[in-house]
């Protein structure tokens, strides 16, 4: 069973910086992709990056240029590296993953997922 348990998550004014991490544990397969994801309350969760086994890395059109998402192999370990935080991105982030190819950034297409690291960003 595969396992994500995501930390990092916190408060920071608006205009900071982030690092998120992903733990994952338990992989089958050879080839998988792990994303992250956001859901702010109300609202829908939405795909923010994603990364397969191979290094290929999509985003989400509105997360490009501010987020970057990454991994250490060695440490089966996904980042998500968040500069010029605005307060528009507080959510809960989550870790997901599924086996094979990346598809699209939607939630149905990952098997996986992490509890959760909540982010703030106060103005």
């Amino acid at each position: 069973q595969v396992q994500l348990v995501e930390s990092g998550g916190g408060s920071v004014q608006a205009g900071g910086s982030l690092r998120l991490s992903c733990v994952a544990s338990g992989y089958t397969s050879s080839r998988y992709c792990v994303a992250w994801f956001r859901q702010a309350p109300g609202k829908e969760r939405e795909g923010v990056a994603a990364i397969d086994s191979g290094g290929s890395t999509s985003y989400a059109d509105s997360m490009k240029g501010r987020f970057t998402i990454s991994q250490d192999n060695a440490k089966n370990t996904l980042y998500l590296h968040m500069n010029s935080l605005k307060p528009e991105d507080t959510a809960m982030y989550y870790c997901a993953a599924r086996a094979g190819w990346c598809l699209p950034l939607h939630p149905g297409n990952y098997d996986y997922w992490g509890q959760g690291t909540q982010v703030t960003v106060s103005s």
